[in-house]
């Protein structure tokens, strides 16, 4: 799928991993200056198929609205919602720039990949039920989570979610939150669709089944960049002044081959996943929500249970999991020796103080690794207490890999969420770690923008572009509650979510 007949030997821009992170930055740059040739490499035949693809992502349009890892509760017994404000103020990015390709005529259709599904906390136990009803009340102070409702009512928890309350004991203590405008986003269409456009723009050229082999920095501080087809066994390389590695967990390797300064002390720990998917249509049409729990002690936060309505390829599904699990693969389609080819003389140290401080999470991971099929569906009854067995099958999910990183303190220490690497000229940069990420995709774009092309972003004629495409750019949403509500008003219509 190689278009446009260019000598493939020098490009403005190269993109690894035809994913959702190069979709919005391909399509943000082309807007941005037209000009710009761009050279996209996928080593899969198939675009979006590894972290962006819908059965490989929570699909959640992480809003903070139901996802009770991102507000903590303090020694002091509040609630802690500043990450909650952050995220859902990330997510109407999103929305704003998602909503400006609608009105351009970039895409044609919202609803082949956002449909508005009802976001949900869930939680049981009367420590858990004291803990939800003191973050409903701190969310609710603030505009974004104003219309965030509360019950401990079982009556009033069944109209929400039918198949979690069905034949539930009575006497036991429950509550819930409730947000109507929450989202379901299948980030795998997205990024096709995104993909579809650009690869039509002149100068671009997308081409699958291409493996980066190698970055190198060439004399006059660019980058010659080793790729390999796959289909062929061909090497070729090219010039890029600028290298965007938005390869999922293949990111970190290819960052460590750039030699740069900023990537030294990274090191990657992969999660695997898995999922119970019904395949039983009459319990599908009951549910209509995203739910979500608590984390067990020592789960990474891609690990939240929950019991999830999808929309995939127009198809309505309902999935339970993620059950999480040790790979030592990066890439869902990786090499078992991912894990071990990343271990560097500069990571080593942060790599082994992960391993000695983490215990909770390494027992959390052999645990799951080792359940059986009864141990799966007991936990699933937690939230839906019907479950048979014979109405779901296990399918594999994606493959993430937390970050590592330097600490003064402790040597090392594992971070939970996604950081940007960046060249101190700006002239490489790669995307790390996990969730919330593709939710996030947009703002993290704008900030990559805005560091690696900062002359041009603070120009006249980028600053204009950055407000059409975003038109809140520049301003806070979390602290403008006008602006805000104007702004969800505005994205929900135009996306179809209203």
């Amino acid at each position: 799928m190689s278009n446009n007949s260019q000598e493939l030997n020098k490009a403005d821009v190269v993109l690894i991993g035809a994913g959702i992170m190069s979709a919005t930055l391909g399509v943000m740059l082309k807007e941005l200056q037209p000009d710009l040739t761009i050279q996209i490499f996928e080593r899969l035949d198939t675009i979006a198929a590894e972290s962006s693809d819908a059965m490989n992502n929570a699909g959640t349009g992480h809003s903070a609205f139901c996802e009770l890892n991102y507000t903590p509760q303090k020694p002091d017994g509040s609630i802690e919602i500043k990450k909650a404000i952050q995220i859902a103020e990330q997510f109407e990015i999103s929305k704003e720039f998602w909503a400006h390709l609608v009105e351009t005529g970039f895409i044609s259709s919202p609803k082949s990949f956002i449909t508005k599904v009802p976001h949900i906390a869930f939680v049981w136990g009367a420590e858990n039920v004291e803990y939800l009803k003191k973050r409903q009340q701190a969310m609710a102070k603030h505009h974004f989570f104003k219309d965030m409702l509360y019950s401990e009512n079982h009556a009033q928890l069944k109209q929400w979610m039918p198949l979690v309350m069905q034949n539930r004991d009575a006497g036991q203590k429950v509550s819930g939150t409730y947000m109507d405008i929450g989202t379901d986003v299948n980030f795998g269409a997205l990024s096709r669709m995104l993909f579809d456009k650009l690869r039509q723009q002149p100068g671009v050229s997308l081409h699958i089944q291409h493996e980066v082999e190698n970055i190198k920095r060439a004399k006059d501080n660019s980058w010659t960049v080793t790729v390999k087809d796959t289909a062929n066994g061909n090497t070729r390389k090219l010039n890029a002044k600028f290298v965007f590695v938005g390869a999922g967990g293949g990111a970190l390797p290819l960052l460590q081959k750039s030699g740069i300064p900023e990537s030294k002390g990274f090191g990657g720990f992969p999660v695997s996943g898995q999922w119970l998917v019904c395949n039983n249509p009459e319990v599908i049409a009951q549910h209509n929500a995203k739910v979500y729990g608590k984390a067990s002690v020592g789960s990474p936060p891609m690990s939240v249970p929950h019991l999830d309505t999808r929309t995939v390829n127009g198809k309505k599904e309902l999935l339970f999991g993620p059950y999480a699990g040790f790979s030592t693969r990066f890439l869902k389609k990786g090499s078992l020796l991912d894990l071990f080819k990343s271990i560097k003389f500069d990571n080593i140290r942060p790599l082994l103080s992960v391993g000695v401080n983490e215990i909770p999470l390494t027992k959390y991971l052999i645990g799951q690794v080792l359940q059986s099929p009864t141990d799966r569906l007991k936990a699933l009854q937690d939230y839906y207490p019907e479950a048979k067995m014979s109405d779901w099958k296990l399918e594999i999910a994606g493959q993430r890999v937390q970050i590592i990183k330097k600490d003064e303190k402790k040597g090392g220490k594992l971070e939970f969420g996604t950081e940007v690497v960046t060249s101190a000229d700006g002239s490489i940069s790669a995307l790390l770690g996990a969730s919330p990420g593709a939710s996030t995709s947009v703002p993290i774009m704008i900030q990559l923008i805005e560091r690696c092309f900062k002359d041009k972003a603070q120009s006249a004629a980028w600053q204009a572009k950055l407000k059409q495409m975003i038109p809140s750019y520049g301003q806070s949403l979390s602290n403008n509650e006008e602006l805000a509500n104007a702004t969800r008003a505005r994205t929900s219509e135009v996306l179809g979510l209203a």
